[in-house]
């Protein structure tokens, strides 16, 4: 079985970033917010541009508050990862195991670049506005500025993925919700959420295999590292 080395997986995290902050980016310097294009044509795969002051897949977390607990929460769990990430390649953990830690934590650390640094780069932003209590969106385009539309950790994350694969409404005969809009996979998300959910989705289904073999591998290990070697043992 070939192992896994250190600069494999910071290829592969490096990668998920280019490509998740190189969408972010594009998306947030060339369209304002709403709806971007349709991907070849396609009604249920679109690029809609929104910004979310909260959780991966533009779920919130309180106010703002709530959105320093995050950004510092996933600062620490980056740190963490780091560390992580290098004992489990050191101690040959499976494959398997270590790209799933590797993209939950690309998925992490791309959405931290947009939480502390967004909102210093950028003119423009959704941002919280204190006297009224809640975030205020923005039109026109943003661009690179040194007077950000907010602070170190208070920069707010971009979204742009969309697949409405059902876009609908309820017949007008079904009970309680007859005529009301229905919406299969509403979620506007980024690279960097696809990348946690891949990882956390794949490491729930294997995690058998991959928690399985690795102590079959340390049990079988401990067995070799542990016999005596005296010249007192015998040969038969």
């Amino acid at each position: 079985m070939k192992t896994v080395k250190l600069r494999h997986v910071v290829l592969m995290i490096t990668a998920i970033i280019i490509v998740d902050q190189g969408l972010k980016i594009w998306i947030k310097t060339t369209h304002p917010t709403g709806e971007v294009m349709r991907v070849f044509g396609m009604d249920w795969f679109r690029l809609h541009f929104i910004e979310n002051p909260g959780m991966a897949w533009g779920w919130k977390f309180g106010n703002e508050t709530g959105k320093m607990i995050l950004t510092l929460f996933r600062l620490v769990a980056v740190i963490f990862g780091t560390w992580y990430l290098g004992r489990i390649v050191k101690q040959q953990y499976k494959r398997g195991f270590i790209f799933c830690a590797a993209l939950i934590y690309a998925g992490a650390l791309g959405n931290l670049i947009d939480s502390m640094f967004y909102g210093m780069i950028f003119d423009k932003g959704l941002h919280y506005d204190a006297t009224i209590n809640n975030y205020i969106p923005y039109s026109d385009i943003a661009h690179f500025s040194t007077h950000g539309y907010s602070s170190f950790l208070h920069g707010s994350v971009v979204d742009m993925l969309y697949f409405p694969i059902i876009d609908s409404h309820f017949p007008s005969w079904f009970p309680f919700v007859g005529g009301d809009k229905l919406e299969f996979f509403s979620p506007i998300f980024n690279i960097a959420d696809a990348s946690i959910s891949l990882g956390v989705i794949t490491l729930l289904l294997f995690q058998k295999r991959f928690f399985k073999k690795h102590h079959q591998q340390e049990m079988h290990t401990t067995v070799e590292t542990g016999t005596e070697v005296s010249d007192k043992v015998q040969v038969l």
